[in-house]
């Protein structure tokens, strides 16, 4: 496995669709301790054109608040950060050439990951910020584009869904230039309740003990609800009731003049405050107590536990090779021949490279049990598009793409030599060229050297003389890289 780096200090970025959030924390051992954090009301998700694209003002607003967050990491090891996208980002189509830009401003890669991952990471913050217990909670976290609903006990959490409700985007559709009326309200909580019937039965009461509440919306109403005598802090049915009144008799947000409300929660507190409502009377909630802890801290110890070598990834692929039955003895000898030859033509073996190749190597066969042939499209598929908790959307498509590219033609790949993939996917085809007969029979001693697209592979005369058919399997493997690669040559087989 690729070499772990221990840092002092870890850095995440929370690039939410409401609130660009950035969370530094001190390394002590197992430990964090939060230092300094930062956080700027972007509202990406109110910058979403009808035609589904980020309009120019949010993304230089987005842009100009990255750029701010690079100049307090400047110096920081790539390794000891990491900047996560979520629902805006996720539905943007002009989002892969934004986050080109944002990556530069930031001056670290961006990861964009699906609904269900991000629940995870959020359960993780808010599991950590709070004493541990077995019983089982409910997280609820209203997004500016989505909602997250979680389950979990202890720092794992067990149910996870993502729904397509936010408080920027429900406030911008039932609340237009902040008015508010009574029909309008109740249309939005009406909204609200059908996003989540699929899943009340999943979580409705009886399955937890605690109902948790992170994020913007659920502290705005927290202190709201606090400053003007409802609760002790709490977020409660009859306290959400009070609100709505309040919010209809107000008729408009710019008028709402509430002890407790800040000026840059004010244009999304409607549809906070109806999402929040219709979860409450869907999953038969009384009340919620807000956790200090949110996505942002999750990703913090996300990433103590991958340099650590407590890596969720890890135990993500042991899940999906139990899952699907893969031939572990199979994909041991896969591996371990793949990672060989990797380490000899790397510039620069234990990279992440290496992880991938890894992890690629264990899980080249999970498409099998769909269908023996073209069982590595199959197996493309899958990861791709299963939920991999730990994996971010860029990572999957990476680990797919080394599973597609393991066996099969190579034309039709798109890969050219100055691609940083190809090493790995000639590591992995050489690997299972040569274990193809599944047997313990021992391999013979091979070296592999890379100058660019020129490879020269050395095992000696006498075993393919004995193993012909693994001759003819190296020359059609040779004709294969020739005919995808014009300057690729896979030569000097000798003893």
């Amino acid at each position: 496995m690729p070499k772990i780096q221990q840092y002092a200090t870890l850095a995440a970025i929370d690039l939410g669709s409401n609130s660009f959030h950035l969370q530094v924390g001190r390394v002590d051992g197992e430990q964090l301790y939060y230092l300094d954090a930062h956080k700027e009301s972007v509202r990406l998700a109110g910058g979403l054109t009808a035609s589904g694209k980020l309009d120019g003002a949010s993304k230089n607003h987005a842009l100009a608040c990255l750029a701010r967050f690079g100049e307090r990491l400047k110096g920081m090891p790539a390794g000891a950060v990491r900047a996560v996208g979520t629902s805006a980002l996720r539905v943007a189509k002009n989002a892969p050439a934004f986050l080109e830009r944002a990556k530069t401003a930031l001056g670290f890669d961006i990861d964009i990951v699906a609904g269900r991952e991000e629940a995870r990471l959020i359960y993780l913050g808010v599991s950590h910020s709070l004493p541990p217990t077995a019983e089982p909670r409910l997280v609820i976290d209203i997004g500016g584009g989505s909602t997250e609903c979680i389950i979990g006990s202890g720092y794992e959490a067990h149910d996870r869904e993502s729904l397509r409700m936010g408080c920027v985007v429900l406030s911008r559709r039932f609340f237009v230039d902040g008015r508010i009326d009574k029909a309008s309200l109740k249309a939005a909580v009406t909204a609200a309740r059908i996003e989540a019937q699929p899943v009340a039965h999943e979580f409705r009461r009886g399955l937890w003990q605690q109902a948790l509440g992170s994020s913007g919306s659920a502290r705005a109403l927290s202190e709201i609800l606090f400053q003007n005598g409802l609760s002790d802090g709490r977020i409660t049915a009859d306290g959400l009731k009070w609100l709505r009144e309040r919010l209809v008799k107000a008729g408009n947000l710019n008028r709402l003049d509430l002890p407790g409300l800040k000026p840059d929660r004010r244009p999304v507190l409607a549809g906070g405050a109806a999402i929040m409502s219709g979860l409450f009377q869907e999953l038969d909630i009384e009340q919620m107590t807000v956790a200090p802890g949110a996505m942002r801290e999750g990703i913090l110890w996300d990433l103590l536990g991958r340099v650590h070598d407590h890596d969720i990834r890890d135990l993500t692929i042991s899940q999906f090779m139990r899952r699907y039955h893969i031939d572990t003895v199979q994909a041991e000898r896969v591996e371990r021949l793949a990672i060989d030859l990797f380490r000899q033509i790397a510039s620069d073996p234990g990279d992440e490279h290496e992880l991938w190749l890894t992890w690629a190597a264990r899980l080249h066969e999970i498409g099998i049990n769909i269908a023996h042939s073209g069982f590595h499209k199959h197996g493309a598929y899958i990861l791709e598009n299963a939920d991999m908790p730990g994996f971010a959307r860029r990572d999957q498509s990476q680990l797919a793409k080394l599973v597609r590219a393991s066996r099969g033609g190579l034309d039709k790949l798109g890969h050219g030599t100055d691609d940083e993939l190809w090493p790995s996917i000639l590591c992995l085809r050489l690997a299972l060229l040569f274990n193809i007969s599944r047997s313990t029979m021992a391999l013979p001693k091979m070296t592999l050297k890379a100058s660019g697209g020129d490879c020269r592979l050395t095992l000696p005369r006498a075993w393919l003389a004995a193993n012909p058919l693994t001759q003819a399997a190296l020359d059609q493997e040779t004709k294969l890289w020739q005919t995808a690669l014009a300057n690729f040559r896979l030569s000097g087989i000798q003893s």
